[in-house]
């Protein structure tokens, strides 16, 4: 964590300076056409800011503790998330109707089978079994599934528009329910059942030191300090996102991908320091911490951008597409089976976590080669 003891060393740190940064040279850069090495350079700042923003929500995680700790880092990548799908909506006309489907599946499939399964693989090339708490991560489980299916499954089977698209009243419901839903896996993450959530201290070895868990928590300026620079970052990332979404749809074009590529890229981008986090609690044997950073990401991943996005198509007009094909149907409902299958028993081995994997690269060889 970021020592604030001294005002000068905490100025001139990177997670300080690179938010800073991309935030000045988004407003230089900002509706203008850009060179090549200027791309080069705010892709750079881009990445940066969403590490730093990261960072910034780990810093009030460990203030406020777990589970809550999982739960400002999933609604920090979900707020990064819809900050981008809703630029490059607005900026992609008929050809972005897809966009929000396409991301919302990816971040779906990254976190359930990709964070997952390597979380899992780590977990129990440590300590041959990953233990868990099976109640918590069979009802994120569930609650990700029923989301999934509200807002990706039924829009493709719906009669009331053509296409794979909800009517106005449908979209409105699906919304909602998505928000309430949500709502309700916070409160029994946070209050109701917050056992549930936290790690197996049994499953902990008496030597494990983990620096982290046992560092003396930010201050109540240090943690204000960073939940300042998590919005500056965010809006960063944003504006940068928005400054750049050109190129990323013509890199797209020129490989010769589909268009659903766009949406792949923008969550492996949002969810790598996700992917981080949760690698770095598996290798601590806080299995408990990885599947909440991977699953609830999932369910605030759908659970705010299905509504952000009804919203915003008030103002962007144009088709919006939320229906899967038959193949990522498919893939969806392998996913839910396998989870299912793998958080059951609260238990996992080496094999679980390589099922996950492979269903992973499934999802990859099918996103790039349909």
């Amino acid at each position: 964590m970021t020592n604030f003891a001294s005002p000068l060393r905490a100025l001139t740190q990177w997670t300080v300076l690179v938010p800073v940064l991309a935030v000045v040279v988004l407003a230089l850069t900002w509706g203008r056409h850009l060179a090549g090495p200027a791309v080069i350079l705010v892709s750079v700042l881009l990445a940066g800011a969403v590490l730093a923003a990261v960072h910034h929500a780990e810093v009030v995680a460990h203030r406020v503790g777990e589970p809550f700790g999982s739960l400002v880092l999933a609604v920090a990548v979900t707020v990064i998330e819809v900050g981008l799908i809703v630029t490059l909506m607005a900026t992609g006309g008929a050809k972005a109707a897809t966009l929000a489907r396409d991301t919302v599946f990816a971040a779906v499939m990254i976190t359930c089978n990709g964070i997952l399964g390597l979380s899992l693989l780590i977990a129990a090339l440590r300590r041959r079994v990953a233990e868990f708490h099976a109640e918590g991560s069979g009802g994120a489980l569930a609650t990700v599934a029923t989301l999934s299916t509200l807002s990706l499954v039924l829009p493709k089977f719906t009669t009331s528009e053509p296409g794979p698209e909800f009517s106005p009243f449908q979209l409105t419901f699906a919304a909602i329910a998505s928000l309430l839903l949500y709502g309700v896996f916070v409160l029994t993450q946070t209050v109701r059942h917050r056992d549930y959530f936290l790690p197996v201290t049994d499953a902990l070895p008496a030597s494990t030191t983990d620096t982290e868990s046992h560092a003396v928590p930010p201050s109540t300026r240090a943690a204000s300090f960073s939940l300042l620079l998590l919005f500056v970052a965010l809006v960063a990332v944003v504006g940068d996102a928005k400054t750049v979404s050109p190129t990323i749809e013509q890199v797209v074009a020129r490989l010769g991908l589909p268009v659903s590529a766009v949406g792949v890229v923008i969550a492996l981008l949002v969810l790598l320091p996700e992917t981080i986090a949760a690698v770095r609690a598996a290798r601590r044997d806080r299995v408990q911490t990885s599947i909440n950073l991977a699953i609830g990401s999932a369910i605030a991943s759908i659970g705010l951008t299905i509504p952000a996005i009804a919203i915003a198509s008030i103002w962007l007009g144009g088709p919006l597409h939320l229906g899967l094909g038959p193949a990522q149907i498919s893939l969806l409902a392998l996913t839910f089976v396998v989870g299912t299958l793998t958080v059951v028993p609260g238990r996992a081995t080496l094999l679980q976590g390589g099922v996950h994997l492979v269903v992973f690269s499934a999802f990859l060889v099918l996103a790039v080669s349909p």
